[in-house]
């Protein structure tokens, strides 16, 4: 018999072993001042690229205003309680109504949190007969919800139809033996490649397979569609969505996040979320603050144009400057590069340091070895002068790894990439 810590000692995982050059610099850094299109770090001023903060209302007077008198009012512990017992109030139940009909759904329900909403939630959904048909690089919330179901699940490789289809015949089969029901989960917008879930193709599936389909859309909500409901807007099948999931965390630059659905699934929903049930309600301060927030997106798409006026001259200067961005088809800016983690390092340090550029950096295991992925989020907050200062750095930093300015400033990094 082993100490349960022995694993522990003996390997770090494939992140942690570069805790020792990584934390503190390209992990857990700590960005300074407003939330805003540039902030500090290490005391100096960058262009940050790194915060979720689409619309730009983390800062927004307005939004700020309504937050500190909702605080003052309330306080930081109102309403006390789970929702069923004693959390409830009719500010809730407001926020629900005007977050379903934004969406265009019969009902929501409002969740404290989005990750552990969105786990509660697929494990409310299905029963251990049922099967789960899920892709590949769905989020790690999807992920660790699927991890609670007790019946059978399949992946489908990223976004492929023809892997989606053979996934569901074989789900199909299985549910015939087991009696249950077949749930599909994607996403509406892949946070790491800026990909839309291939909503409207999935729908089309329903003609010839029985199955109910799940979308979140924490990067879609707020950013997507005509007006703004998200990535099922933008495909025209919003209404063809079981189940949609979006959060406060990105375009409402709050903390919360909702399910909207049919009236009977939502009165299902509510008293079987166990994340819910059994957790205190969501803070007034934030379900008041939610509401102006909602209501701005819903009242001036200025925000959403100014947004897109800045992916598009960030995606486009990219594209134009010999930039791999992938297939991104939202505001997610992934920029492909090949290098080793040591380069990647030295690279990214380059651009915090002399070009002033702060945007997140993803490495091995999340992408595959000898990739460098760096990530932008463009917001309304940012200016042109902000996309063009980033074009020139990144122009700079790519003409160095190439050159092998990076693998020579790299040589001293001791952790092995084995």
């Amino acid at each position: 018999m082993r100490d349960l810590f022995d694993k522990i000692y003996k390997d770090k995982g494939p992140l942690g072993k570069w805790a020792a050059q990584a934390e503190g610099y390209f992990v857990f850094p700590k960005l300074e001042g407003p939330i805003s299109n540039r902030m500090k770090f290490r005391g100096k001023d960058v262009i940050t690229w790194s915060i979720n903060d689409y619309l730009g209302l983390a800062n927004n007077e307005e939004v700020r205003k309504v937050d500190a008198e909702a605080a003052a009012e309330y306080g930081s512990a109102y309403p006390m309680g789970a929702r069923m017992m004693s959390g409830h109030t009719s500010l809730h139940e407001q926020l629900q109504t005007e977050l379903a009909a934004f969406v265009k759904k019969e009902a929501a329900y409002l969740l404290n949190f989005g990750y552990q909403g969105m786990v509660s939630t697929v494990d409310a959904l299905v029963a251990k007969d049922d099967i789960i048909v899920y892709d590949v690089d769905a989020h790690a919330c999807i992920i660790d919800g699927v991890r609670l179901h007790m019946g059978k699940r399949f992946t489908y490789k990223h976004n492929d139809i023809e892997s989606i289809e053979k996934n569901l015949q074989r789900a199909t089969k299985l549910a015939e033996q087991t009696g249950g029901g077949i749930l599909l989960i994607s996403e509406g917008v892949f946070g790491m490649r800026g990909e839309q879930g291939r909503l409207k193709e999935i729908v089309a599936l329903k003609e010839k397979y029985n199955f109910r389909l799940f979308v979140d859309d924490a990067h879609g909500f707020g950013t997507l569609g005509a007006t703004g409901a998200g990535a099922g807007e933008e495909q025209g099948v919003q209404d063809q969505i079981d189940v949609y999931f979006a959060t406060f965390a990105k375009s409402m630059a709050s903390t919360g996040a909702f399910i909207a659905a049919d009236q009977e699934i939502i009165d299902y929903l509510k008293y079987n979320l166990r994340s819910q049930m059994f957790a205190k309600s969501l803070q007034m301060q934030l379900v008041v603050g939610a509401l102006k927030r909602l209501d701005m997106l819903r009242t001036m798409p200025e925000l959403r144009e100014k947004l897109w006026k800045n992916v598009n001259a960030l995606q486009n200067g990219l594209k134009k400057r010999g930039f791999d961005i992938g297939t991104t088809q939202s505001c997610v800016t992934p920029v492909y590069l090949k290098g080793s983690i040591p380069e990647a390092m030295a690279l990214v340090k380059d651009l915090r340091e002399n070009h002033g550029i702060f945007c997140s950096i993803v490495v091995y295991p999340v992408i595959p070895k000898g990739l460098i992925l760096l990530r932008l989020i463009p917001t309304a907050s940012h200016t042109l002068q902000d996309v063009e200062e980033t074009l020139d750095a990144f122009s700079s930093i790519r003409e160095r790894l190439e050159n092998g300015t990076y693998k020579r400033l790299s040589a001293g990094v001791q952790a092995s990439e084995a």
